[in-house]
Formats: C-alpha cells, sequence, structure tokens
C-alpha cells in the first residue's frame, strides 16, 4: 500500500516570502533580485547578470497602508510566474515555490490552527485541487530550471 504524501501547513503567510523577490531585470530581462528593508525603510533592486543596481524609499508609503511586497517598489514582474488555464501561477522566490510545491504535491494536507490569513488560506481555488496536482507540478519543475 502507498504510504500518503504528507504535508504539515507551517502557517507561513506571504509576508515570511515578500522581502526577497525574484523579478524580471528592468535592463536585461534577466533574473535580478528585489529586496525589501521595512526597518531601514529601503528597497533595492540588483541584477547580477547586468549590474543594475536601483534603491529607493519605503517611507512613501501612506500610513496605515500595509507593508509591500519587494518587487512593488519597482513596479517589476514576477520572474517565477507562468500560465495555467484561465490563470496564472506565481511565486515570489524559490523558498516560496519550494513551499508551493510541497503543498500541491501531497495527497494528505494537514492544517493546524488556521486564523484565516496563512498563505494557503489565501490561495486561489486552483492551487487546491487535485485535478491541477500534475499540471501545476509541471509548472513548478519548469520554474525551478528558468534561466
Amino acid at each position: 500500500m502507498n504510504q500518503p504524501n504528507r504535508f504539515q501547513d507551517e502557517n507561513l503567510t506571504r509576508y515570511d516570502f515578500y522581502k526577497e523577490v525574484w523579478v524580471v531585470c528592468p535592463s536585461c530581462a534577466k533574473k535580478a533580485i528585489a529586496t525589501v528593508n521595512f526597518e531601514a525603510k529601503k528597497a533595492r533592486l540588483l541584477c547580477a547578470h547586468c549590474g543594475y543596481n536601483k534603491e529607493t524609499t519605503t517611507a512613501l508609503i501612506p500610513k496605515g497602508t500595509v507593508d509591500m511586497s519587494a518587487n512593488w517598489y519597482f513596479e517589476s514582474e514576477l520572474w517565477l510566474k507562468a500560465p495555467f488555464k484561465n490563470d496564472v501561477f506565481w511565486a515570489y522566490n524559490d523558498k516560496h515555490l519550494e513551499y508551493l510545491e510541497r503543498y500541491i504535491g501531497a495527497t494528505l494536507r494537514e492544517h493546524k490552527d488556521r486564523t484565516g490569513f496563512t498563505l494557503l488560506e489565501k490561495l486561489p481555488k486552483f492551487y487546491h485541487e487535485a485535478k491541477n496536482r500534475e499540471g501545476l507540478l509541471k509548472i513548478v519543475t519548469k520554474l525551478k530550471t528558468k534561466k
């Protein structure tokens, strides 16, 4: 008898992944990295391929606004994204992609202490459906090797 592939929800939120975001470099269109440091009120976009380097402040965000993902400060396109049926599958970075891969690939998904705010609870329905497992895992594999 096959042992089910288990996933134990770690109750992570998007905030656990969005301070370092892989983006499309606005200069050379290769992978660049956008980072944000809310304490220092700075965001930076850096491309190791062409040397593109831009820094901006996060202090201009209106009070009461939720902190934004690193790519937002540069209006950068996500590097890890792909169309899926009528939707878009995406991840902020390799750690986010790996977390989604473990969840999608699991045949047994365990959840404890749900808050209504976890990453998995906020995902669109198509990420959760078993009928999409194979197609989504193919996208994950392709994104993991994207150059």
